[in-house]
C-alpha cells in the first residue's frame, strides 16, 4: 500500500534550484510531524529536514540550513522541499518520512536528485 509520495527530482546544474513534494494518499501529514531523508550514492541515509506538526517549526541539517527549506500545505495534504543553491554533494535519493525518529519507520520510495554540470 502506497503510504507517501515523492516527486519533484530530476537533473540540475551546481547552483540550480528544485521543489520537492511529498503527497500521502493515506496519512493526514498534518497531524504528523514529517521528515526529509536522502541517500546519497555509496553512503548511508542523512537526515535534512524536519517540520513539526504544530507548531510549525522547522529544523535543518547544517549542511542545507541556509539553502534548503521545508513548508506543508495541509489543504493539500502536502510537504515540501525547496532546496536552492544546489551542489553535487546534494546528489541523492530524497524520500519523507513521518515523524522523527531514527531511522524512520515510515518513508516513500524517493525521488532522485542529481546535481551535475
Amino acid at each position: 500500500e502506497v503510504q507517501l509520495v515523492e516527486s519533484g527530482g530530476g537533473l540540475v546544474q551546481p547552483g540550480g534550484s528544485l521543489r520537492l513534494s511529498c503527497l500521502s494518499p493515506r496519512f493526514s501529514l498534518s497531524t504528523y510531524d514529517v521528515s526529509w531523508v536522502r541517500h546519497p550514492p555509496g553512503k548511508g541515509l542523512e537526515w535534512v529536514a524536519a517540520i513539526d506538526n504544530h507548531p510549525n517549526i522547522t529544523r535543518y541539517a547544517g549542511d542545507v540550513l541556509g539553502r534548503f527549506t521545508m513548508s506543508r500545505d495541509n489543504l493539500k495534504n502536502a510537504v515540501y522541499l525547496q532546496m536552492n543553491n544546489l551542489k553535487p554533494g546534494d546528489t541523492a535519493v530524497y524520500s519523507c518520512a513521518l515523524g522523527t525518529k531514527w531511522p524512520p519507520e515510515i518513508r516513500g520510495q524517493g525521488t532522485q536528485v542529481t546535481v551535475s554540470s
